[in-house]
């Protein structure tokens, strides 16, 4: 099978990996990649964002099969293109993407499916938001409606925070998807991803994850699109998964397929769970970051398997096989990220470090220089990720590849997994 992976990502790093494990990966193209990818796989320069050029070079490459890993190309309707074309492809169409390229779409659906999640309003004026925030008070929540690469959300604890969010958001900070935004109540609990896969009809989950949003240790400073995680989460029991199915997942799939966009892909399902009770904080429609990199150790090569039947609309028949083990990521990122970050620092030490079902390396943010050298080009640089028997292995075993990354401009925190483990 000739595979194409859309992205650029730790996320398609660690999808290209474990796909590359399955032996029907016969040949496998990740566009555009990065400078770790290109260790596994042909990178090719393609316009993700264009259908077209998508459809085209899948024609001239024999690709059987299409893996879209970000969710900007699939908001623009290139899942739409592929399938137009008869390609076999995963990821959703533009419709069923709004669930996470619309927050007011998704309240919305929540709202049709008495689906719990927190009370809000959605507003398209700067002052009504405003007023609205000085009724309610703080602490409250503002949402870019629209994507913003996993940063435009402030959890504002102060009546000024909200409002300075609110002026930051409908001024510009994220272009077109702040010119709305949704204001949300602020819940408290602990926070957890859940991953289930969706052929349109069945719903088959792959596993759950804790992921560290704020920037600091001690989950201080700015969220950011993701400082770190481990997999599985300890929060997720089986009642709570069981009650995260019954009345948030299975409804917003029902209600998806009755408006006539049903979705098919991977949902993202980002939950707080308060004495033993899930309610939902968003929707994404692709793997998480870092997520993403902690459950393809785990999964390894199976998850083409799972990826080609859910495109297919076999998932009745699939089954997931894990094994009884952690694994946790630590995000090295550029330093002054999320805000205004220095790129095409030098990263030594990257070659000396193992790759193997138990240690990897992700890339995010990097390229090859002229001379040879791996570069940071981005803000999240790196996801170095462990297995192990317990959290407490994976752990001990991420952060000394961390400590072997020569690297003086990145950094990282230092207590990613601290929920399980204290």
């Amino acid at each position: 099978m000739n595979i194409l992976i859309l992205g650029s990502g730790g996320r398609e790093h660690s999808l290209a990996w474990a796909i590359k494990q399955n032996p029907k990966c016969d040949r496998l193209i990740v566009a555009p990649g990065n400078a770790g990818i290109a260790d596994l796989a042909e990178c090719a320069e393609i316009d993700i964002m264009d259908g077209a050029a998508v459809v085209d070079f899948a024609a001239q490459n024999a690709i059987d099969f299409v893996v879209i890993g970000p969710e900007a190309p699939l908001a623009a309707g290139v899942a739409d293109a592929c399938r137009a074309a008869g390609l076999s492809v995963f990821g959703p169409s533009a419709a069923a993407a709004r669930l996470e390229s619309s927050k007011s779409f998704t309240k919305a659906i929540c709202d049709a499916c008495d689906a719990p999640t927190a009370a809000y309003a959605h507003f398209t004026h700067p002052d009504d938001a405003r007023d609205y925030v000085r009724t309610q008070g703080a602490p409250i929540v503002i949402k870019a409606d629209g994507l913003a690469a996993g940063k435009g959300v402030v959890v504002a604890m102060t009546l000024d925070e909200a409002l300075a969010a609110i002026d930051d958001m409908m001024g510009g900070q994220f272009g077109d998807a702040g010119a709305e935004v949704v204001v949300e109540e602020f819940m408290d609990g602990e926070e957890a991803s859940f991953f289930v896969l969706c052929d349109g009809t069945t719903v088959l989950p792959i596993g759950t994850a804790q992921d560290h949003k704020r920037v600091g240790d001690g989950d201080t400073g700015p969220n950011t699109g993701g400082m770190g995680a481990y997999t599985p989460a300890p929060v997720m029991t089986e009642a709570v998964t069981q009650a995260a199915l019954d009345r948030i997942v299975k409804p917003t799939m029902a209600a998806m397929a009755a408006r006539g966009t049903p979705f098919t892909g991977v949902l993202f399902v980002g939950l707080m769970i308060k004495d033993g009770q899930p309610r939902l904080v968003e929707f994404n429609v692709r793997f998480g970051d870092p997520e993403c990199q902690g459950l393809m150790m785990r999964l390894g090569g199976q998850i083409l398997d799972l990826l080609h039947a859910c495109a297919e609309g076999r998932l009745a028949d699939q089954r997931v096989h894990w094994a009884d083990d952690h694994a946790l990521t630590v995000v090295m990122a550029a330093q002054g990220y999320p805000g205004a970050y220095t790129k095409g620092t030098v990263i030594r030490g990257l070659s000396d470090l193992p790759e193997d079902s138990f240690n990897m390396a992700f890339h995010a943010g990097t390229a090859e220089d002229a001379d040879g050298h791996i570069i940071a080009t981005g803000g999240r640089v790196l996801g170095l990720t462990a297995r192990g028997a317990t959290l407490a292995e994976a752990h001990a075993r991420a952060y000394a590849m961390v400590d072997a990354v020569d690297w003086p401009e990145g950094f990282c925190r230092r207590d990613i997994g601290w929920r399980a483990l204290t």
